[in-house]
Order: C-alpha cells, then sequence, then structure tokens
C-alpha cells in the first residue's frame, strides 16, 4: 500500500546530482562574456575543464535543500583592445550552499595569465579580473534553483494522480448505481481484540575521519549555536543528562543520555515523520576518537525501525558526515584538554644551610700521620737499646 503524499513527503531523501551538476557548469559557465571600456575588449569563458566535489538534492520535512561544495576550473580568453587574443585559466576553489545562498563567505579566485604580457593584454587581464566575478557569480546564483527545478520533482510525491502515476479508480459497475437496486449491506465482520505489535529493530553505523580536533567536533555536535553551521537549519541543544536537543527544525530530537567530553555522546533520538512509529525511540551513540593527524567519529544508531536500514545509513552520511564535511576543515586543529588535570605537590629537597653542614672529617689523616711520627721517634730508641746489650 502506498504512502500519501503528506507522509512520503516527510521521509529523509537525498539524490546524489554530481553528474549532472557537472554538465550544468560545462553548459552555463561557457555562455558567459564581457566587454571592456575600450573598442574591441572581449573576455569570455571558453569552457569548464574541471569540477570536483559532491552535489546532492535532499528532502525533509517535505522541504528540498541543496548540498553542494566543488571546485571549478575554468579556461577564459579574451581579445585585446589592438586585436591581439589572450588565454588564461581560472580557478574557483569553492562553490557552495554556503557561500550562494547563506552568504558565510565570499568567493575566491585565483588567475593565471598564459598569454606573453604586454601593456594591452594586462589591460584585457584587469577587464577580466573586475568583470567577470559579478557574471560568474550571477550564474553560480542560479544552480540551486536549476537543481531544484530539475530534480525535485524525483523526491516531491504529487497529490496529483496523473502526476504522481497512480492509476485512477476503476469506475463502478451500472448494476451497483441501477435504479430502485437495493443498497448492499457489507457483512459485519466480528471486532478482534487488538494485539500490541513488537516492533522490529537493527543498529546502523556509519563512521568516517575528519580533520578536525575531538573537541570541536565534540562541540560541534553540542553546542546550540554552532549546530546550525553543518545542519543549516535551526537547532535546539542542551548538553546535560536530560537535557533536550532538536535538530534540522525539529526534525530529528530527542534528549542526552551522558556525555563524556570530547570522546562520547549518547542520546535517545527520534524522527519527527508520520513513517516513524510513534512514541519509538532509537539510541544514538557517537564516538570519537583522536590520533595525531585526524579524527575518526562514528555514529552508531541502535533501535532503528526494521525496513528502515538503507534510508537511514544513507541519512546519517548525508546529514551528519556530509554536513561536517561540508564545514571544510582543512587543517587539524591543535587539542586543548577540556579537563583540568591532576596536579600533584611538586617534591621539594631540603638544602643545609652552609653553616649547618657537617665538616669533612680528617681524622683518620691526623692518626696516620701520629703514628708515622711515632714510628720515627722509637726506631733510634730501640736500635740504642739492642746496641747496648
Amino acid at each position: 500500500m502506498a504512502m500519501p503524499p503528506s507522509t512520503a513527503n516527510w521521509h529523509w531523501k537525498n539524490k546524489n546530482v554530481t553528474r549532472w551538476a557537472r554538465e550544468w557548469f560545462e553548459r552555463e559557465l561557457a555562455t558567459i562574456s564581457v566587454k571592456g571600456d575600450k573598442e574591441g575588449e572581449v573576455v569570455s569563458v571558453s569552457r569548464v575543464t574541471d569540477m570536483d566535489g559532491d552535489v546532492e538534492l535532499g528532502q525533509r520535512k517535505s522541504k528540498l535543500i541543496t548540498i553542494y561544495d566543488t571546485k571549478i576550473v575554468l579556461k577564459w580568453e579574451g581579445t585585446a583592445s589592438d586585436g591581439t587574443e589572450v588565454n588564461g585559466t581560472l580557478t574557483i576553489p569553492e562553490v557552495s550552499h554556503e557561500i550562494t545562498l547563506d552568504g558565510s563567505s565570499n568567493y575566491a579566485y585565483k588567475w593565471n595569465l598564459t598569454t606573453e604580457t604586454s601593456p594591452v593584454v594586462e589591460a584585457l587581464f584587469d577587464v577580466a579580473k573586475s568583470r567577470l566575478p559579478p557574471a560568474l557569480e550571477a550564474k553560480f546564483a542560479e544552480f540551486p534553483v536549476a537543481i531544484i527545478e530539475t530534480h525535485g520533482k524525483d523526491l516531491t510525491v504529487s497529490e496529483d494522480p496523473s502526476r504522481a502515476g497512480t492509476p485512477a479508480p476503476a469506475a463502478a459497475s451500472a448494476s451497483a448505481y441501477a435504479p430502485g437496486a437495493p443498497a448492499a449491506s457489507p457483512p459485519t465482520q466480528p471486532k478482534k481484540a487488538q494485539q500490541p505489535k513488537t516492533l522490529t529493530t537493527t543498529e546502523v553505523t556509519v563512521e568516517s575521519n575528519f580533520q578536525a580536533a575531538a573537541d570541536d567536533l565534540y562541540s560541534l555536535l553540542t553546542d546550540e549555536k554552532r549546530i546550525p553551521a553543518w545542519t543549516r537549519a535551526p537547532a535546539k541543544s542542551d548538553p546535560r543528562p536530560g537535557g533536550e536537543f532538536s535538530l534540522f527544525g525539529g526534525g530529528v530530537y530527542g534528549k542526552y543520555v551522558s556525555l563524556t567530553p570530547p570522546r562520547e555522546i549518547v542520546q535517545s533520538w527520534a524522527l519527527q515523520s508520520p513513517i516513524w512509529p510513534s512514541g519509538h525511540t532509537a539510541t544514538l551513540t557517537t564516538t570519537i576518537v583522536q590520533s595525531t593527524d585526524s579524527t575518526h567519529v562514528t555514529f552508531s544508531l541502535a533501535g532503528v525501525p526494521a525496513g528502515m536500514e538503507e534510508e537511514t545509513k544513507r541519512n546519517l552520511e548525508g546529514y551528519y558526515i556530509r554536513g561536517f564535511k561540508s564545514i571544510g576543515y582543512v587543517q587539524l586543529i591543535e587539542y586543548t584538554p577540556t579537563y583540568t588535570p591532576s596536579s600533584k605537590p611538586r617534591a621539594t629537597t631540603k638544602r643545609t644551610p652552609p653553616e649547618s653542614r657537617s665538616s669533612p672529617s680528617y681524622t683518620p689523616a691526623i692518626l696516620i700521620a701520629c703514628l708515622v711520627l711515632a714510628a720515627a721517634f722509637s726506631i733510634p730508641y730501640l736500635s740504642s737499646v739492642s746496641s747496648s746489650k
């Protein structure tokens, strides 16, 4: 039995559209052309040579959300005022949802001129650097709209049977509506006592390495002010045992069970959706293990209703792991312990004042000297006594 549209559209869904995005950039950016102030000055994008990154369209709580972070490399060409052909390359390190829609930062451009320089060539190079970026950014603003217009219908279930592909109900037979025909009464079925359903559950685990410190990732998962950076939605978080949390605008909610900064977070976890069993909560255990050059994070969700394993796994990867990676940590942050190390009393060595120190003992030397002197005086005496006898 198919789910009604209102229910199906609450489900977490993701669609990878990276291949389509590459073709879109190759086609659309090649249409950009700008003119300079001098007659004959023209600069245009000749072609896109590389697009690196991932592009996805997601749906949660009936809302379509673009998720993308790409690097674009293109070639540009132009004609200087004296007719000289000028060529170069341009790299845009980040074209992402955060820059295009959230305005969290500005686009960066890395220019390269491959034509031998001259005054007219430099003048056209200045035209390229000043007038191509606004044209590119206008095209980048069209990208998320194009994603939704092209692929949104694949994630959203329509209520129109003809659009949803649902066949119209078969026409009722004429005899059922024949004049004077008695209405058939449905047979009365004895009511059966409803038995409580036993929910079969399983566990879903996803994991990844991040170039970030353990305590920084722990903060991203628990700090109410930092969570929206990777969820792109309002959040609530009270990180203490029994404290409540709410992510993705209320799409995921629960309570903190235990916290061990910065190594482990245990939470009761539920999905705000008609397809999630009412009153059922799973348990999400997040473990964070830092090594010398990266931090390994594991999300283990126990209590996932049977049949939802694959979709839950895709969405944990899409909304948690991809959410972290979209922030773009590229350098390991030095880890500063959040706990107070136990201090031991420093061992001290008592020094004896100079005047109280024992002086070196000269007694053995004095005794030896006395014995030597005694022997020296006694030898002549003994010799004289022996000779007189």
